[in-house]
C-alpha cells in the first residue's frame, strides 16, 4: 500500500477584480482564478503535484465569498420570479 503524499498549504485572497488569488514560495507569480476548484487545479499544474493534494487556507475575504456563492450569494436584479429575495 502506497503512502499517502503529503499535502501542500497554498495561502489564498479574494481580489473583486481577479477573483481568488493564490500564493506559495514555489510559485514564480500569484495564479488566478474565478473558483476553488479550477485554482486548485491550476496549483496542481504549477506545482506538478495531484490536486487532492493542495490544501488553500482561505483568508477572511476569500472565506466571505466562497460562504456567499454557497447560499446562493446576493439577490440579483435579474431575477424575475417575482418571489421576495428575503
Amino acid at each position: 500500500m502506497p503512502l499517502a503524499a503529503e499535502s501542500t498549504t497554498v495561502d489564498v485572497t479574494y481580489d473583486a477584480r481577479h477573483g481568488y488569488v493564490a500564493t506559495h514560495p514555489q510559485l514564480p507569480a500569484p495564479i488566478t482564478a474565478l473558483s476553488l476548484s479550477a485554482l486548485r487545479a491550476r496549483l496542481g499544474r504549477q506545482l506538478d503535484i495531484a490536486a487532492v493534494n493542495v490544501r488553500l487556507k482561505l483568508d477572511k475575504s476569500a472565506r466571505r465569498q466562497r460562504d456567499q456563492r454557497r447560499s446562493g450569494g446576493p439577490a440579483r436584479a435579474s431575477d424575475t420570479s417575482g418571489q421576495s429575495a428575503v
